[in-house]
């Protein structure tokens, strides 16, 4: 991390001096990213003289008393509280007074690092995020005692390193690594219910939503010495908050080493580099297909009358279903059983669609059972589905189907973070699309499918489960009451 910082400090034109405790790791550095730039220079990315530039800049400090002139500092040390306060303790009486410290801490308070100086206005949190010539965020962060200027000049030189800086409050996890609980830790209960594996709320996820990694192939690539501290210490860090709760797979999976792709095992097994994952399960083959009847309550009613009869199912438009209609049912946050039983239908035969997204704007469809459908119902209904060719994944019953279940936990803890003013609605979404790569900021996925039907699936439920992780946000309650866009700014 501190080397891609002192790599796009000295290609902006920064006069950088690194140090470490072990001078072997500087000169280490220095070398490696001189070859960096040379492999630049190759591709035609930076020119001789702007390569030359940069390796003059970037010298090595033989201890810490060679910053004393330095106008910013930036730690990228260990994360831990006592060496970012000892660090800085010694850097105080170094530098000049109005010399800038920067933590590039991930998940420490700001204001907990600079609590014991003399000067903690000076210190601001600069988050930048790996590979850090890639990643063009980083988070500016004022602890309590901050001065402002202090961000403001951390925020334009930002830009004069070609990132793109955004605003927060100290808060745990800050901006990005808070909304990236809901992304994670709700697949992660999804598959703790068994309500699917792993590759399959993969593939919904990308599918459905966009999602450039599915959670469990991210946090592969992450690894899990890294992924399951994180959400440990924004759960603790917000006493115990049910939105952030961890989940025991990850927990397990830590404590036995199963990490990723650095051990070559984690939620997929991997060959030379390569997860190796199960083929999705075969269209049944079904001869007779039997006719559909969709309840009057079904979302997107008409969308998926339409859909029916361009895959060339019979309809029947009764009151209610004939003894032999497959039944489907579309709803919003509620499982199938408890929608068989309020609005009486035969269980045996009633299936799930998962309609949150226009069906249209997916690459895939998501059916669920309840527990008493039967055998040839499911297989009928993953037929007539995948009729088109496009991909069908069955699921078991939940309240709210994977999709609706994820998309519908990040939208609320956006905004949630929001209703506490971590951040402008603006930099929450610029943060999340750079930082955690998503197809759509939350806010934008709010908008996109309809801040009342993001609401109607977290009411439903916190219904079915009776657990508080699903209470709505004041914020996204009252915005989906009078159909204001997430993204308004607070008068």
């Amino acid at each position: 991390m501190g080397r891609g910082i002192a790599q796009i400090a000295a290609q902006a034109g920064s006069i950088v001096r690194l140090y470490d405790t072990q001078a072997e790791a500087v000169a280490r550095a220095i070398r490696e990213l001189g070859a960096q730039w040379d492999r630049l220079q190759e591709k035609g990315r930076m020119d001789a003289s702007a390569v030359q530039a940069a390796k003059q800049r970037l010298l090595p400090a033989a201890s810490l008393q060679d910053l004393a002139d330095c106008q910013l500092v930036v730690e990228a040390v260990i994360e831990r509280l006592d060496v970012k306060r000892a660090l800085f303790g010694e850097l105080e009486g170094i530098v000049a007074p109005d010399a800038v410290l920067a933590t590039n801490t991930s998940s420490l308070s700001v204001t907990a690092i600079a609590a014991a100086l003399k000067r903690p206005q000076r210190v601001a949190g600069y988050h930048f995020f790996n590979p850090v010539p890639l990643m063009k965020v980083v988070e500016v962060i004022a602890g309590l005692k901050t001065d402002p200027t202090v961000c403001e000049a951390l925020t334009a030189y930002a830009r004069q390193l070609g990132h793109t800086p955004v605003q927060a409050q100290d808060t745990p996890g800050f901006i990005v690594n808070h909304a990236g609980r809901g992304y994670n830790t709700e697949a992660l209960r999804i598959a703790s219910e068994g309500i699917a594996d792993f590759a399959t709320i993969d593939r919904i996820l990308r599918d459905q939503v966009g999602f450039r990694l599915g959670p469990f192939e991210l946090m592969d690539l992450t690894g899990l010495d890294v992924s399951h501290p994180v959400m440990e210490s924004v759960y603790h860090q917000y006493y115990d908050e049910p939105r952030y709760r961890p989940s025991a797979i990850t927990a397990q999976r830590l404590a036995g080493n199963v990490l990723g792709r650095k051990t070559g095992e984690g939620f997929y097994r991997y060959v030379e580099g390569k997860a190796q994952v199960a083929p999705e399960p075969a269209v049944p083959a079904v001869t007779d297909l039997p006719p559909v009847w969709v309840s009057t309550r079904a979302a997107r009613r008409a969308e998926l009358f339409q859909l029916l009869k361009e895959l060339g199912a019979t309809v029947e438009t009764g009151q209610s279903a004939s003894p032999q209609a497959l039944t489907l049912v579309a709803p919003l946050g509620f499982d199938m059983t408890t929608v068989a039983v309020v609005e009486r239908l035969d269980p045996a035969r009633t299936i799930g669609i998962d309609l949150l997204i226009d069906d249209a704007a997916t690459k895939r469809r998501v059916l669920a059972t309840n527990p008493a459908t039967r055998a040839d119902m499911r297989d009928a209904a993953h037929a007539l589905f995948a009729r088109d060719g496009k991909p069908v994944s069955v699921i078991r019953d939940s309240g709210g189907f994977v999709t609706q279940r994820v998309v519908a936990t990040i939208v609320n803890i956006a905004a949630d973070m929001c209703q506490q003013r971590i951040c402008s609605p603006g930099d929450l979404e610029t943060a999340v699309t750079l930082g955690l790569g998503y197809p759509l900021g939350p806010l934008a996925m709010g908008n996109k499918w309809g801040p009342t039907n993001v609401l109607e699936v977290l009411f439903n439920m916190q219904t079915v489960y009776g657990d508080p992780r699903y209470r709505p946000s004041p914020w996204l309650r009252r915005r989906g009451a009078i159909g204001l866009s997430l993204l308004q700014e607070e008068a």
